[in-house]
């Protein structure tokens, strides 16, 4: 355990950790010394349900409790948790550096448990490794394959006599399309924050990455910037895209939950987001049909491109009380029979594939981009500090509310990512 300089710490994190959603593995909250505690994102809740359930099958033995809290929240009160010995067993963790929450900042204070010695790690793909590792040791399990894309629901969208554009132009006349039959095209809820990024990451993909595959690399090495490269564009369109009436009529009064109301009442024909809200839009309404398309952004269906990278991690607390049980099952979800539970039903792929997963078709174009070699990673996984994304969510709300414009928007981020 750690030293008592910690006390005060930890009344701040148990304070925050009250505001969670818990949820027992096996339908109970209750806790108790030799129950393994996890958290996991509120849109992954599907996905850890039914990998807690399969490994409970396995070890009927184990108690389990599962909390589930929206991403800001676990990006805010996660690391306060671990550094106060509040922590949960096993938690979700993101990819690279970009936010407080991720793989690089929790490895860099010591939280994060090695995992190099469990079997999964030999089976983990070269391109994944660097989401995984720090310095050649592995510190978190990649639960799944993900990408950010339109997902719609194909009966909303037969209704508006619409069919998925390849086009930018062929975009915004389905959006007139949905506005003629009472509709939007897109529900947006960027009440809640980490929506802020989903729309412009899509468009991204292609307005900076189509033509300049090695822009990460660049801008690490100050050779470009956001306000001199495609971002200036995807930020344009963004706007283009909203004053066409593509999204819901009041995105700053939206929330992600609403935005999923909107595509299953069928108000809006689907929704811009990562691939994981299938399991959640499907959860409220199981026999809806969905699909998914890249969102293009330029008149050449060539140059489309799309987000996709590992979404969901899971690393096991250094200071874990259970870390055999922990360990034990993040060696589960590594596993084939982890990653098939993790996935089937959820919307994603294995993040470490095997013969036996059945693919939905409603990841067909996911899957096709990544064959090709035209997706790219989460932008943020690629920035230098946390601080650039919290940034952008802030900067996304205030270019809806009218307080800011394009340049001001792109001045910010660029001195953010600027800073040491």
């Amino acid at each position: 355990m750690r030293t008592s300089r910690r006390v005060c710490v930890t009344a701040v994190a148990t304070a925050l950790a009250m505001s969670l959603s818990a949820c027992g593995g096996s339908g109970s909250s209750s806790t108790d010394a030799s129950t393994l505690k996890i958290t996991a994102n509120i849109t992954d809740r599907t996905a850890m349900k039914a990998v807690v359930a399969a490994f409970e099958r396995e070890n009927p033995n184990a108690k389990i409790a599962v909390t589930y809290a929206d991403t800001d929240r676990l990006q805010n009160t996660l690391p306060a948790q671990l550094s106060s010995d509040a922590g949960p067993d096993v938690f979700a963790v993101w990819p690279g550096y970009g936010n407080p929450a991720a793989l690089r900042m929790l490895e860099g204070t010591g939280r994060l448990a090695d995992l190099s010695g469990l079997d999964f790690v030999r089976k983990v793909p070269e391109d994944t490794q660097w989401v995984t590792q720090v310095s050649q040791r592995t510190y978190v399990v990649p639960a799944n394959y993900s990408g950010i894309g339109a997902i719609y629901n194909k009966k909303s969208m037969r209704d508006i006599d619409g069919a998925e554009p390849e086009t930018w132009d062929e975009l915004l006349l389905l959006c007139d399309k949905a506005k003629a039959e009472g509709m939007v095209l897109f529900a947006l809820g960027i009440k809640t924050s980490w929506v802020t990024q989903l729309v412009d990451y899509a468009l991204a993909a292609t307005t900076v990455y189509a033509d300049r595959p090695d822009f990460a690399v660049a801008m690490s090495e100050g050779r470009t910037t956001f306000a001199d490269s495609g971002w200036r564009k995807a930020l344009e369109k963004y706007v283009e895209l909203d004053e066409r009436g593509c999204f819901s009529s009041d995105p700053l009064g939206t929330t992600y939950e609403r935005s999923v109301q909107d595509v299953v009442e069928g108000r809006a024909v689907g929704v811009i987001q990562v691939a994981s809200s299938i399991s959640a839009i499907t959860a409220e309404a199981p026999g809806l049909q969905l699909a998914m398309f890249a969102l293009p952004a330029t008149n050449n269906p060539a140059q489309t491109h799309m987000p996709g990278s590992v979404s969901a991690a899971y690393g096991v607390n250094r200071e874990s009380d259970n870390k055999d049980l922990a360990m034990k099952f993040a060696e589960f979800l590594g596993s084939e029979a982890g990653q098939n539970a993790y996935n089937q039903g959820s919307g994603t792929l294995p993040a470490i594939p095997n013969d036996r997963f059945t693919t939905e078709p409603v990841l067909t174009e996911l899957i096709e981009h990544q064959k090709a070699g035209t997706t790219v990673p989460f932008m943020d996984q690629l920035w230098p500090n946390p601080r650039v994304q919290q940034e952008h969510f802030i900067q996304i709300q205030s270019l809806f509310s009218g307080r800011t414009d394009i340049d001001g928007v792109l001045t910010a981020l660029d001195e953010v990512y600027q800073e040491q």
